[in-house]
């Protein structure tokens, strides 16, 4: 029997790629591109105080462009490529044709496909660390910091943990889809970046409530949709643990959502948006290790722990622990993703299938996978507490790559410019620093008049375009 003409391989479709693969790859890396641009965009320039919504989405809008510039000059290669340590690639361009049209490391489409997928993760992993940084980094500094931390410790971790040939890899450490790589190490990062910029002024500090909320939970909206392909483009095909890493993130997202909210309630006495965007999160990030290799039951018990434990962390600990109250971290960006990928992670060790693994990573060795959960139950005590070693092993890496490296390059950083904006950015912000204003308000006495083409309005006043200040007026 003959394939349909439309399924025949020729030139431009070879015979080892699978179109229906493809297609879903470029689809789940298109979603997790939205997450950031125009997701965290979003989110980002309406859950902070007005002055700082233009530079904090600038933030996004910039690291997106920069990190994926230098993924195809030399990051993808450093991640995924020919090893030159046991942590770390070789650096390479990714721009060659006959490289870039070739059959990917993993799965049955070009390498052009997985490039653009491993691309996305990593720029959202410099926008999730932009968190941390929000209301008072020196852009300049941000523009060096970057590219620099993308080489330097991304690249390691994605190496590691990822590639076939990472050290971590061949232990057999599980993180599905970036629970580690992302998650943690963005939490990780950016709570020592922060550490290292310094705070907020006092004002901001003390009053920054979010300019629009409404915004705010589009750009959330965005986040969590957005994660089907995050997670469900983990196994790298359409498959069924495609499928139920999609279901598994959904559920556990909604449980911690729920959960989050029931605390806020209950030791509040108020329902609160923000908490719940918060629960949301760290559903997504507990999940994302895990997504495709535990049970849809387990993942609903993942979702009450990463909607109790980041909530106490984040409302009581918090408050007690004076480190924590010493770094200005605006919106938790540790919480919930430092504490609830590391969560993830172990979680994942105990609640792990060995059935799933099986068909998520289809090696020879895969009896090495297997939950704590699932070994005692076998009678395989000693497998699931290597799995669990690994787990925390990985954990401990991940924390100690991303403190080192992130520590060295603010210093580096700081040698060129300074880290902090100065006191006077700082009382202005945006207009201060890139010359906008996120929100145009007009005085009485500037009139407008129609143009010849009844397309645009325009102020008398040339001048409109000039850098101005507007005062400081609070969406809520």
């Amino acid at each position: 029997m003959e394939l349909p003409s439309n399924l025949l391989p020729d030139e431009a479709s070879p015979v080892w790629m699978n179109k229906g693969d493809n297609a879903w790859q470029l689809t789940a890396a298109t979603l997790v591109g939205l997450q950031s641009i125009p997701g965290l965009v979003i989110l980002y320039g309406s859950i902070v105080k007005r002055k700082w919504a233009i530079n904090s989405a600038f933030m996004v809008f910039y690291a997106f462009a920069m990190v994926l510039v230098c993924w195809v000059g030399w990051g993808f290669r450093m991640s995924f490529g020919e090893k030159l340590v046991f942590f770390l690639g070789k650096p390479a361009v990714a721009l060659d044709e006959k490289f870039l049209l070739g059959q990917a490391f993993l799965g049955y489409f070009p390498t052009a496909t997985m490039v653009f997928f491993q691309g996305v993760f990593a720029c959202i992993t410099l926008i999730l660390i932009a968190g941390c940084l929000l209301g008072r980094m020196n852009f300049r500094a941000w523009i060096m910091f970057v590219p620099l931390w993308l080489t330097f410790s991304y690249t390691i971790t994605a190496f590691s943990i990822w590639c076939p040939d990472g050290w971590l890899a061949k232990l057999g450490v599980i993180d599905f889809s970036g629970g580690y790589v992302i998650h943690l190490s963005a939490g990780v990062a950016g709570f020592t970046a922060a550490y290292w910029v310094g705070p907020r002024i006092d004002k901001d500090r003390e009053m920054f409530p979010p300019n629009n909320i409404i915004l705010m939970l589009a750009g959330a909206g965005l986040l969590w949709m957005g994660w089907s392909g995050f997670n469900g483009g983990g196994p790298f095909a359409v498959s069924t643990i495609s499928s139920l890493a999609v279901l598994n993130t959904h559920v556990c997202t909604a449980t911690s959502l729920l959960t989050w909210l029931l605390l806020d309630t209950c030791f509040f006495g108020k329902p609160s948006v923000i908490g719940a965007v918060q629960g949301m999160i760290t559903g997504l990030v507990c999940i994302t290790p895990a997504a495709g290799v535990v049970q849809c039951w387990a993942a609903i018990l993942m979702g009450i722990v990463s909607g109790s434990v980041p909530w106490y962390t984040m409302m009581v600990l918090h408050k007690k622990v004076k480190f924590l109250r010493l770094v200005d971290d605006p919106i938790a960006i540790f919480h919930t993703h430092a504490i609830a990928g590391g969560l993830g992670g172990i979680l994942t060790g105990f609640f792990a299938v060995p059935k799933l693994c099986r068909l998520f990573y289809m090696v020879p060795d895969w009896e090495k996978y297997i939950g704590l959960g699932y070994g005692l139950q076998n009678g395989q005590t000693s497998a699931g507490l290597r799995q669990m070693g690994i787990q925390l092993g990985g954990i401990l890496f991940v924390i100690f790559i991303n403190i080192s490296t992130t520590s060295m390059i603010c210093w580096f950083v700081g040698l060129f410019v300074p880290l902090r904006l100065s006191d006077d950015e700082l009382q202005i912000g945006d207009d201060a620093i890139h010359g906008e204003e996120a929100f145009a308000l007009w005085n009485d006495e500037e009139t407008f008049q129609n143009t010849k083409t009844n397309s645009a309005f325009e102020a008398e006043d040339s001048s409109y375009m000039k850098s101005r200040s507007f005062g400081d007026v609070q969406m809520v």
